[in-house]
């Protein structure tokens, strides 16, 4: 029984995707067609990666001047309209902005977040129009599109509705039961009413009608959260928690820091709870496995320094070569080579597993003969003894335990194998890590960064040895008598464990490269 729950814990890592919000970039298209073409209100939100990302492009910073910020929107605006494809009745439209709002909000970390909304007309006549947009697609976010109500105006066919869900990503729904939305393309078909034909565009309650210079003012920085509600993942840095805070501040004191930094610890280790983080192998090799509690520790440990090594190349690859490599495109192509790994890994010691327990079921309740010609019968499981006729007796000792003949067929435990499951475990960057370390950057405080980030790896590494010994303390309160060891069950353990690191790489594996959802958080 006691096993079975051991082997429970790959299961239970295996809930819930890890996210990475901070990665994200939400879209909002609304069309609202009139009688002298189509206007579009495109936006943009992006969370605080990206974020930083364009606010180096620009050479700016989230409190730069707001003159400095609107200008860079517009250019960016532009540039963005580009990867919009429009047309009508098949032929390209187009698009002639109008004037572009930019909000600025604090996101986690003390890292800033933007969101571009451009106000564009589209002319064209009634007909059928379609859409496409191929700005960061690749990006999780919210992704929706709005094909208006007008007045005047009639649809015969369009593929999306009126309805607003985000308020134009100004106020997303708390829910995170609520799938977003991944909407890139739409199509509608219409005409405007015979009695309302009309020249000009009409004005919207929301003023996305009016001429730039009618624009009263951008739209308020915290107008609603910056990012659709997620399923909340423990140990995860949020807006507005304490380490955001207390990156934001000006003066940071010696006794913050210390908090800080102890916070962190405490972060790391709840985040260590979270799906993920090498605990499915940590726990399915060493139920397996002749491990010894500095087995737990190290591959605990080696699992850790692997991932805090792996948020160091991220940031310097989105300090420094951004331009050239997507940060996001790494974490697919990491995970890959983290799922192929452990594939490898797992596969091998499945063979040997399974060779040794298929070589011990050959030799058990055998008999064999003495040359005297005296037959004796051997029950590989218990101390035993045979008598011979004439009166003398041979004593047999099978003994079950390390160093001895065991039932269980427990896989060999190599520093090799530690150090590849440990790399492997701890390949793919933590989100909220890099954005620690990016944050404490970007306000030049680069030492508090490092010693935050080294206080989150230490409370992840204290919960993955933590792991590894319950699972070490669990296995040894199995019953050691021969009769329960030799149960079919407990033989199998090691080849089941074994298939577990194979199954888990596998969907590593085939999440980082799209062809399964990413429904789970592995490894």
């Amino acid at each position: 029984m006691k096993a079975r729950c051991i082997l429970l814990l790959p299961v239970a890592a295996i809930v819930l995707a890890h996210p990475m919000g901070n990665f994200s970039v939400s879209h909002y298209a609304r069309f609202e067609p009139a009688a002298n073409g189509v206007h579009l209100v495109y936006s943009l939100d992006l969370a605080e990666i990206p974020t930083f990302e364009l606010l180096r492009g620009w050479g700016l910073e989230g409190n730069s001047p707001r003159e400095a910020l609107e200008k860079k929107a517009r250019g960016q605006a532009v540039e963005w309209l580009q990867g919009i494809r429009v047309t009508a009745a098949g032929a390209p439209v187009s698009p002639r902005l109008e004037h572009t709002e930019i909000a600025v909000a604090d996101g986690a970390g003390g890292l800033p977040v933007i969101r571009v909304t451009a106000h564009v007309q589209l002319p064209g006549a009634p007909g059928v129009w379609d859409y496409e947009d191929s700005n960061y697609k690749d990006r999780a976010g919210w992704k929706e599109i709005v094909v208006a109500d007008a007045p005047g105006v009639q649809y015969a066919r369009r593929s999306h509705s009126s309805a607003e869900r985000s308020q134009g990503l100004t106020s997303y729904p708390q829910d995170p039961a609520v799938a977003p939305p991944q909407e890139l393309k739409a199509s509608f078909d219409w005409k405007v009413a015979p009695a309302v034909s009309r020249s000009v565009a009409p004005t919207r309650a929301d003023g996305a009608g009016k001429p730039p210079a009618a624009e009263a003012a951008p739209a308020a920085p915290n107008a609603g959260p910056s990012q659709p509600a997620a399923p909340e993942v423990p140990g995860t840095v949020t807006r507005n928690d304490f380490l955001s805070k207390l990156l934001s501040r000006d003066e940071i004191p010696f006794n913050m820091a210390a908090l800080g930094v102890l916070v962190a610890f405490g972060l790391g280790a709840m985040h260590a709870l979270s799906p993920g983080h090498g605990k499915t192998i940590v726990a399915a090799y060493l139920v397996g496995s002749r491990g010894t509690m500095q087995h737990a520790l190290f591959l605990g440990a080696m699992v850790t320094f692997t991932h805090t090594i792996s948020v160091f190349a991220l940031g310097l690859v989105t300090l420094f070569l951004s331009n050239k490599i997507a940060p996001q495109k790494i974490y697919p192509i990491l995970g890959a080579i983290s799922g192929i790994s452990i594939v490898f890994i797992g596969g091998q010691m499945l063979g040997r597993r399974w060779r040794g327990l298929r070589d011990s079921g050959a030799g058990h309740e055998h008999d064999h003969a003495h040359g005297d010609g005296h037959a004796h019968h051997h029950d590989h499981g218990h101390e035993h003894g045979h008598h011979h006729g004439h009166g003398h007796h041979h004593g047999h000792g099978h003994h079950h335990g390390p160093g001895g003949h065991s039932h269980y067929i427990e896989g060999e435990v190599t520093l090799s194998s530690l150090i590849a499951l440990g790399v492997s475990g701890g390949l793919v960057p933590c989100p909220s890590a890099l954005v620690l370390l990016l944050s404490a950057i970007a306000i030049g405080r680069v030492g508090l960064g490092l010693v935050l980030l080294v206080g989150f790896s230490l409370g992840l590494a204290l919960v993955l040895m933590a792991i590894g010994a319950l699972v070490l303390y669990a296995k040894h309160l199995l019953p050691e008598s021969g009769s329960v060891r030799r149960h079919a069950f407990f033989r199998v353990v090691p080849v089941i464990s074994a298939a577990v690191i194979v199954c888990v790489g596998v969907l590593m594996t085939g999440v980082s490269l799209g062809l399964v959802p990413a429904f789970a958080g592995l490894g």
